[in-house]
């Protein structure tokens, strides 16, 4: 898929609005009772970069950007500012944060996840595009030395182990990061009023979400 490994203005998404999205069927029964079934395993965020244009010169760069990409032609980075680490937001991210797997003496690779709730249905997220340099990894609590222990891909989001130092069989590996989402526009057209921005009036950026 056509991806640029850019990652948007943050400074503008910072005021952008949106988040995730599920596609669930809700069916009423005669009785009164529901039958409910998610149409996606996982959900998809969308954004509207419009709320974070403040001026004229934010909105030039949004058209800079915009064509650069061909408008939904090639995917870019957003940092989601409610949800960017492997952590809350306003805290620091660790080696412990999120539980990424096993070891057995053998596998040497590990996708990067975010698991969301603990108790009646964790959903666990895949995180392709990570921050380079901010990968953290400990095997059973101890912290692991990136390129003396384990390489970090951060364009796909995997962490791969040395082979002197692989998990050994039942070591719980975790990691720490920060992450951005994969996105595209999601129009082809940008339809901008000068008139209307100078009155106020926000203009329609959307942006959503893409797998890869």
């Amino acid at each position: 898929m056509a991806f640029h490994d850019v990652q948007f203005p943050i400074g503008i998404s910072l005021g952008a609005q949106g988040g995730p999205e599920r596609r669930t069927d809700v069916v009423v029964l005669g009785s009164g009772f529901e039958e409910r079934n998610s149409r996606w395993a996982d959900s998809r965020r969308s954004y509207n970069a419009g709320y974070g244009v403040r001026s004229l010169d934010d909105l030039h760069e949004v058209i800079d950007f915009f064509e650069e990409r061909r408008g939904r032609l090639y995917g870019f980075r957003w940092r989601d500012h409610s949800d960017w680490k492997s952590c809350e937001p306003g805290q620091q991210p660790s080696t412990l944060d999120q539980f990424i797997g096993t070891g057995d003496g053998i596998q040497a690779t590990f996708e990067i996840v975010k698991t969301y709730g603990s108790t009646f249905a964790p959903w666990i997220r895949r995180i392709r595009k990570t921050i380079a340099g901010s990968i953290t990894v400990a095997v059973d609590g101890v912290e692991q030395v990136e390129t003396t222990d384990f390489l970090a891909d951060a364009d796909s989001g995997t962490v791969i182990f040395q082979p002197a130092s692989i998990p050994p069989n039942g070591a719980n590996v975790t990691a720490g990061f920060e992450f951005d989402v994969p996105v595209r526009f999601d129009s082809d057209q940008l339809e901008i009023n000068l008139q209307g921005f100078r009155a106020g009036a926000i203009p329609s950026i959307p942006i959503v979400e893409i797998r890869l």
